[in-house]
């Protein structure tokens, strides 16, 4: 099954690319390379959630987050590249983790973006990865990622 075919079957939806907030865009290709920017979980223009994660947003809650997150960058990469069916592997994936003081868990959190790449790639979707603790983010997202995908 297609790439584009699963994300239907598991009745996910890719968004529109966010608009950037700053002087930036959402994607760039660069050879057989996609780096996305930051992408932080909102569906339809709000946050899924927001707040520091393991006080303000649960860790299920976050790891939830992370998944949103990861399917608007793979939405910034769909419109650099027409299909994720066109999708080699994913590369890397860096998540940026709005943590309470003392929450240590930020790769359990990075664990929803992961999961979701490799349910939808297979193999391919294994990557390397950063989960780094932050003081805040913009908007008081509980999570922002960005991705760098291989393509054909």
């Amino acid at each position: 099954m297609s790439v584009e075919a699963k994300i239907r079957a598991m009745g996910l939806e890719l968004p529109s690319p966010a608009k950037p907030g700053g002087v930036y865009v959402p994607a760039v290709r660069s050879g057989n390379l996609v780096f996305t920017a930051g992408q932080i979980p909102t569906r339809e223009g709000r946050l899924v959630a927001a707040g520091k994660v393991a006080t303000e947003v649960s860790l299920e809650q976050a790891q939830a987050a992370a998944r949103q997150a990861c399917l608007n960058a793979l939405a910034a990469v769909r419109a650099q590249v027409g299909s994720l069916d066109d999708l080699v592997r994913m590369v890397r994936v860096n998540v940026f983790v709005n943590s309470a003081a003392g929450f240590t868990d930020q790769a359990k959190v990075a664990n929803g973006a992961s999961e979701l790449l490799v349910e939808l790639f297979g193999e391919a979707g294994r990557h390397t990865r950063c989960a780094i603790g932050a003081a805040e983010l913009p908007l008081n997202a509980p999570v922002e990622l960005d991705l760098i995908a291989e393509t054909k």
